[in-house]
């Protein structure tokens, strides 16, 4: 597969990185900040997200409904999300309109006032917006994994805040997070589609010059696992199940063989989890695994929702799984439909120009370098068997945390520990 990537570097430290696709019409830019939640002072945990809010409600020369009519006007797309490590903010539009959107994305990046009556009517729109993850339970229940699993670290945290620290942001607080956080060493914008890389680099230039330097390195800790079985009731009809095995990094060459246990897993229709809960059995509407990772940790994770009578039958049918997985090496056939499943996925992300535009980001924000979808594939297709086997005995051996969130008597309680190794 041709590539057409090309990377600059500012003299202020903002790093520049476009894919070419000369035959696409859209073009898909993000500006990143190497920037998440796990950053923010505990007192004031959301402030990130916080600001993804604010950032589209008003600069010193547009109004927040300015903002809105010039995205609309475009006909493309427009966005921005907060990460536990990132946050970015981000469009698709048409390549005739990128200089347009390139003026917008980068007044409302530098130029935003965090106006305080827009933050106080923002922040009960965040208020709600945290109200939502309670009333979902099968959301709810990965917070309160992750609050557990990762105790000790701001990686526990939710990357909303809470409803006790999102009411003590004010605008000076947003200010003072931007100046500190978004400064250009931390800063990357990439693009993909139909771009050329110089004009778009002395376009940057222009705009982002006057970012201010300052040290793009962090103070964060790598968070340690805690395996054990965390409870939460609630008066709900199922019990929502959140179970995690330690698991690769972003950096970690295991992320390979862990991708593809994941397909074989829970991570497809045809996985084990999913034909063994559901298809068998009819235990579970829901049942998935996925990985979740970190620049320097991560985590295997599986869930599922259940009638709280088949809680414990469901827990032993997912340590059943993990230790086949341990024990007895993948077939061919079982490995080779895996690859197919994440070769499939990563090739036809290539067609979409937001895919690639965050893939390059991505890639130079954890690993400091592009990868090509030819080496991604060449590493999944070296993978065997044996290394699959070897990364779930690893990860069982080191123990499994699993959440609960439902009603469940103590007595059945009890009967979970008893299941999950570690707890």
């Amino acid at each position: 597969m041709k590539q057409e990537f090309q990377k600059s570097t500012l003299s202020n430290g903002v790093r520049v990185l476009t894919e070419r696709l000369p035959a696409s019409r859209a073009v898909s830019v993000g500006i990143w900040v190497a920037t998440g939640s796990r950053d923010e002072p505990g007192e004031f945990s959301g402030i990130s997200h916080f600001i993804e809010h604010m950032i589209f409600k008003g600069t010193e020369t547009r109004s927040a409904l300015d903002i809105a009519k010039t995205f609309d006007r475009l006909g493309g797309f427009s966005n921005a999300f907060t990460s536990k490590e990132t946050t970015c903010f981000h469009a698709k539009v048409l390549d005739s309109h990128l200089d347009i959107v390139l003026d917008l994305l980068a007044d409302i990046f530098l130029n935003s006032t965090f106006d305080p009556l827009e933050v106080e009517r923002e922040r009960q729109v965040i208020l709600q917006e945290i109200s939502m993850i309670e009333d979902s339970p099968d959301e709810l229940v990965h917070e309160f994994f992750n609050s557990r699993f990762w105790q000790g670290n701001p990686v526990e945290r939710s990357i909303l805040g809470t409803p006790e620290t999102v009411s003590k942001i004010t605008s000076p607080h947003l200010r003072s997070h931007m100046d500190r956080f978004a400064t250009a060493p931390r800063v990357l914008v990439s693009a993909a589609g139909n771009i050329d890389h110089q004009g778009f680099c002395k376009k940057i230039e222009a705009l982002f010059s006057g970012l201010s330097s300052g040290d793009p390195s962090g103070t964060r800790r790598p968070p340690k696992c805690n395996f054990d079985c965390f409870f939460k009731e609630k008066d709900l009809e199922q019990t929502h199940i959140m179970v995690g095995l330690n698991g690769p990094s972003s950096v970690d060459p295991d992320r390979y063989p862990t991708l593809l246990m994941n397909v074989i897993l829970g991570g497809s229709m045809s996985s084990r989890l999913f034909q063994e809960i559901r298809e068998k059995r009819g235990l579970a509407y829901a049942v998935y695994s996925f990985v979740s990772t970190l620049q320097d940790a991560g985590f295997l994770g599986i869930y599922a929702g259940v009638a709280p009578e088949n809680t414990c039958k469901v827990l032993e049918l997912i340590r059943r799984e993990m230790e086949r997985l341990a024990s007895e090496e993948v077939s061919e056939a079982e490995l080779a439909a895996a690859k197919d499943n994440i070769k499939g996925g990563i090739l036809l992300s290539a067609d979409n120009t937001d895919a690639r535009m965050t893939r390059i980001a991505r890639n130079e924000i954890d690993l400091g370098k592009y990868v090509s979808y030819d080496h991604i594939v060449e590493k999944i297709e070296g993978i065997d068997a044996c290394q699959i086997a070897a990364c779930a005995k690893k990860y069982l051996d080191q123990g499994m945390a699993a959440a609960l969130l439902g009603p469940l008597p103590e007595k059945e309680r009890e009967k979970c520990r008893k299941i999950v190794p570690g707890a």
